[in-house]
């Protein structure tokens, strides 16, 4: 039931109950060793469950560093690698995910969601904190934990050392073999005036440029160090940049500057200017945007409704998360930014000096219509057709879209190939039955036609426009190391190559594309992600989504409600009744009985601010949550489904 008011001036805790033993396929980070929960006793313990291609599951990752380092001797980190994709689920991308994201503690490779089935897990990222006699003490759902985490772990410290219960010293983390290469999970690559070719070095936290060939390293633009710092070619820091765009030469007047940069875990879009290298910052303050709350921008020269829709103004002066890649649009005069972060597109013009919210709402899914009102998927890759049409890998849906400018600044999204959250595979064919896997990259062709990189199939697809339907789905290459780059080149007697980003191969891969674009037809199978099922019965069900303030913070209602749910079932038959969207945080399902399985996609959304009184102003967090929720109806099933949404 829905309450204001509420103060929690102390961490929840939850009630004693031991943590289970930590079981799966092997382990990475330990030097071949196993991890017991035994082993880790008098230690700190956080269960980080994670799969690579989740956006939310690597800004955790950037949250736990500095906790990881501020107690590395009474702290441990376990992460609990439990995958969505059949890929996610090769030990071989695993250890390279690990290796590409610098993730500094022990991980379980979980493919069978053993531990994660054993800790209840229902969403990618949950955290469980274990403390050092191996009891469970928090649970939490998402991203945004960094400070109650921090408090809770000064607290278990400071009561187990009295007890003596806490044993300080290294734990069982031991680093992989450094490698070294010229390029380190590359993402990204654009052909410069001068012939060259600049690269995304993701890895090394740089650009590098290379010859023609493609090899020959000609010099590099960022130290190499994680950070953000603008400045000469060696003085400059990146972290993890991903996406890559020309300036137009109309904007040369207002823009001093060759090649705009989407800085992915920086929060930020770069410029560069290949004269000198020197790197500016042009958007972003280099802190995440969280859904809701005034902290998102630095001031009020922005407007900004609560749930941040109609974000718009200074670009230095708003937060972003997570571009991921950047394209121009002559039809919007403006540079289309990818928000992998919270599922949008952006629109940055940096002759006007402005970045508005182009479309998206912020949830996680698949629907198509006016910008504004259309759900995405971590976007990952962007490319303008001849047309003007914005074409997009909607990675988390496995899905080629793409966005039609109408009239002014705004757009309608639509669909060319992809079913949802949680439908995948490699099938060609007919576009509206094809099949990809979390594609990171597309590529307009000459023809009207879009390469991908279905990047989790390791494979370059083709999709091609038909007069009537939904066009059809080819395979022009296969075997590729995660591509996550294309850039297509046209030779004077109208031959196509592509040049593939192969990421995980750390090297850029020529393909000469086939005459006709013909490719193959493969049908190598349709998957569903195989998370345990939740039982419920048919009938009324009640939906408990259980909301913990951060420790210090209360329900905020000042400007409304400050919760809000919604439900949604897939397919829409299994709910009779309950759909919709709703202030409280507690709903009523009726369930149809005669639907026996299906997912449940809830959303989640509670305001929270600082509880002390003499704070004038404080600050407020609009938490989120998404889950979708495979459940199994049975006849005496549970008629309760919770959970948790923490602070």
């Amino acid at each position: 039931m829905f309450t204001t008011g509420v103060s929690d001036q102390s961490t929840r805790r939850l009630p004693r109950v031991r943590a289970s033993e930590l079981v799966g396929r092997g382990w990475l980070n330990t030097g071949g060793k196993d991890v017991t929960l035994a082993d880790l006793r008098g230690k700190v313990v956080i269960l980080d469950f994670w799969t690579f291609c989740c956006i939310n599951c690597l800004h955790v990752l950037d949250e736990l560093r500095e906790l990881e380092e501020q107690h590395r001797d009474v702290l441990v980190i376990v992460g609990v690698h439990s995958p969505k994709f059949v890929h996610e689920a090769d030990p071989v991308a695993l250890a390279a995910a690990v290796e590409r994201y610098e993730v500094h503690h022990p991980v379980l490779d979980d493919p069978q969601l053993t531990t994660w089935s054993a800790y209840s897990a229902r969403a990618w990222p949950t955290l469980v904190v274990i403390d050092p006699e191996g009891y469970i003490v928090a649970h939490m759902a998402g991203e945004g934990h960094k400070h109650n985490l921090a408090v809770l772990v000064r607290e278990l410290v400071a009561e187990h050392e009295a007890k003596g219960t806490l044993h300080r010293g290294d734990g069982p983390y031991v680093p992989p073999p450094a490698t070294s290469s010229t390029l380190r999970f590359p993402a990204k690559a654009v052909r410069l005036p001068n012939g060259n070719l600049l690269v995304a070095d993701a890895g090394h936290h740089s650009l590098a440029e290379l010859a023609p060939d493609g090899e020959t390293l000609v010099r590099r633009i960022g130290s190499g160090e994680r950070g953000l710092a603008d400045g000469g070619p060696d003085d400059a820091r990146f972290s993890e940049p991903n996406g890559l765009c020309l300036v137009p030469d109309e904007l040369r007047p207002w823009v001093d500057a060759d090649v705009v940069v989407a800085d992915t875990v920086n929060h930020a879009i770069r410029t560069v200017r290949l004269s000198d290298g020197a790197v500016t910052t042009v958007a972003g303050t280099g802190r995440q945007f969280m859904v809701g709350g005034a902290e998102n921008v630095v001031d009020d020269h922005p407007t900004a409704d609560r749930t941040g829709s109609d974000y718009a103004g200074d670009p230095l002066r708003i937060n972003l998360t997570s571009p991921w890649d950047v394209a121009w649009s002559q039809d919007l005069a403006a540079f289309v930014v990818a928000m992998a972060g919270n599922h949008t597109i952006w629109a940055l013009d940096l002759k006007e000096g402005s970045i508005t919210h182009l479309a998206g709402t912020m949830n996680e899914g698949l629907l198509d219509g006016p910008g504004r009102d259309a759900w995405f998927a971590q976007t990952s890759g962007l490319a303008v057709g001849p047309d003007g049409r914005i074409w997009l890998a909607d990675s988390e849906v496995s899905a080629l879209r793409w966005l039609e400018p109408t009239d002014g600044a705004s757009v309608t999204a639509r669909t060319a190939v992809g079913a949802g959250l949680f439908d995948f595979g490699h099938r060609d064919g007919p576009a509206d039955q094809a099949l990809l896997q979390h594609p990171l990259a597309v590529a307009a062709l000459p023809d009207g036609s879009v390469a991908i990189a279905d990047t989790y199939n390791g494979a370059i697809r083709r999709w091609a426009p038909a007069p009537d339907g939904p066009g059809e789905v080819t395979t022009l290459a296969r075997d590729l190391a995660e591509p996550s780059g294309l850039l297509v080149e046209v030779h004077d007697d109208g031959a196509l190559d592509l040049l593939v980003v192969e990421s995980a191969a750390h090297r850029l891969t020529r393909l000469r594309l086939p005459v006709g674009l013909t490719g193959e037809i493969l049908d190598a199978g349709a998957h569903r992600t195989q998370r345990p099922v939740s039982e419920i019965g048919g009938g009324e069900v009640r939906l408990d989504v259980v909301f913990t303030p951060a420790t210090g913070q209360k329900y905020d209602d000042r400007y409304g409600p400050s919760t809000r749910l919604q439900v949604s079932a897939s397919p829409p038959e299994l709910l009779l009744d309950g759909a919709g969207d709703d202030v409280p945080l507690e709903r009523v399902l009726r369930i149809n009985p005669e639907v026996t399985e299906g997912v449940l996609h809830v959303t989640a959304q509670a305001a929270s601010c600082d509880a002390d009184p003499s704070i004038e102003f404080p600050a407020c967090h609009l938490n989120q949550q998404d889950w979708g929720v495979p459940v199994r109806v049975v006849d005496g099933g549970p008629a309760v489904l919770t959970l948790p949404l923490h602070g």
